[in-house]
């Protein structure tokens, strides 16, 4: 792969679209999880399929994303990549029609293919738009317009998709047939809507894609499995592989349990009693769903505040790129993986708003991760750069095992021990970034 040297503004800004749209998706995935956990009367474990359905689609498609990349080139990649997300948003219809929780899981799984496929594009490509040196530095900007779509999402998934009240079984067995096709009907459509129109949106990206100048840095040379088996003797990449895998881990154990957890802190009823939390709670949720906390029930409410843990992330990576381009990324990153240690620890060892918001801001030291551990990874890699982020982008399916085992932790003891496994993904990041630090690539 030649280096690129010339001024790609345009090319970075196109790219960078996609981090955002990814990262409002993925959140509204997360939404889907306490709403599907009653709706179809689910444990945790069971209700983690969600992300293990979201996630596995990295470990199956990620690497032959990578093989068809070199083939056909980062703008086609990419495009491709945009269709199969749209035909996945679009497949959330008729599976909320019949409302079969497989046909759930199965158009995760085609959404989460094309957000494989950019995943494998758009962060390579990033990383090589200009010199070396500052790869971490602009994966770090890119992403903190992932983070813009992770913080906005929280807010519609509170308005759309945990707003109204879900009723239980027993509830619904008490209805005539009448009122059950009804509610039935109304289910469908919280869920229906939302995701048509981000279908949309991944269509319109996908033509915009298709009609934009992208330089091609690829050579297009066809490569076979076997080189992905190959650029695994890099000791670096593979350390970086295991980084990636808890990294994505933790942070999605954590975010898609903590509405739950909020709940299992008795934190809905705090937020109410409290006039400045249920103040904030307010503002955040009429600003951007135009509702009023009195219309939403308790996974509405602390609901709400999932925007401070998706938007410490934003803040944390426009500041990551920033510490990134004037310090060596290793020990910026080693002091984040530790940040997010002790405030995981100092959550599960207190109680009300001091451990709801100490493990949301855990989203602030969560945000350098993917980027740095990505491109310290990737680093003299050259050709081989393609095999490589295939490989690391396979391991993003570290976010389909790790929150199921969060989810058993939590079935069989309680939050308090599940929420040490993201414990020690963060002190493995540590071990990486000291690593990098002292191994030159």
């Amino acid at each position: 792969m030649k280096q690129v040297t010339s001024n790609f503004k345009t090319a970075f800004i196109a790219v960078t679209s996609l981090f955002f749209m990814w990262g409002f998706i993925t959140v509204l995935v997360d939404a889907l999880i306490p709403r599907l956990k009653e709706v179809f009367e689910l444990q945790y474990y069971q209700a983690s399929l969600v992300q293990f359905a979201w996630f596995m689609a990295y470990g199956l498609v990620a690497i032959p994303a990578g093989m068809l990349l070199t083939r056909i080139g980062y703008k086609k990649g990419i495009v491709v990549g945009l269709a199969t997300a749209g035909l996945g948003c679009m497949l959330f219809y008729p599976a909320a029609e019949l409302r079969v929780f497989g046909l759930f899981l199965t158009a995760l799984f085609v959404l989460a293919s094309g957000i494989t496929m950019l995943q494998v594009a758009a962060n390579p490509y990033i990383a090589v738009l200009g010199p070396p040196s500052g790869a971490a530095s602009r994966l770090n900007l890119a992403q903190a317009f992932n983070s813009l779509g992770t913080t906005i999402a929280p807010m519609v998934s509170a308005a759309y998709l945990l707003g109204d009240q879900i009723m239980g079984k027993d509830a619904i067995a008490a209805m005539d047939e009448a009122q059950k096709q009804a509610y039935y009907a109304s289910e469908a459509e919280s869920v229906q809507m939302p995701f048509l129109v981000v279908a949309g949106f991944f269509v319109l990206l996908a033509v915009f894609m298709a009609m934009s100048h992208l330089p091609r840095i690829l050579s297009g040379e066809h490569k076979t499995i076997t080189e992905y088996f190959k650029v695994l003797r890099h000791k670096r990449l593979r350390f970086g592989v295991l980084g990636i895998f808890v990294y994505v881990g933790a942070e999605v154990a954590i975010g898609s349990f903590l509405t739950n957890y909020f709940l299992n802190l008795g934190l809905a009823e705090a937020v109410l009693q409290n006039p400045t939390m249920n103040h904030l709670a307010s503002s955040i949720t009429s600003v951007f769903s135009g509702k009023s906390i009195g219309d939403l029930d308790e996974k509405g409410v602390v609901g709400a505040f999932l925007i401070f843990y998706w938007g410490s992330a934003m803040v944390g990576r426009f500041v990551g790129a920033w510490l990134t381009s004037r310090f060596n990324p290793a020990h910026v990153l080693r002091v984040f993986a530790l940040g997010a240690v002790l405030l995981v620890l100092l959550s599960v060892s207190s109680g009300g708003f001091i451990a709801m918001f100490s493990i949301l801001l855990v989203g602030f030291f969560n945000s350098i991760m993917f980027p740095t551990i990505f491109t310290l990874s990737l680093e003299g890699l050259g050709e081989e750069t393609p095999e490589a982020s295939g490989v690391l982008v396979t391991s993003i399916v570290g976010g389909a095992f790790i929150p199921m085992a969060v989810g058993v932790a939590i079935d069989s003891w309680n939050f308090g021990v599940a929420f040490f496994i993201p414990v020690l993904c963060y002190l493995t990041i540590v071990m990486f970034a000291r690593y990098a630090s002292r191994n030159k690539a």
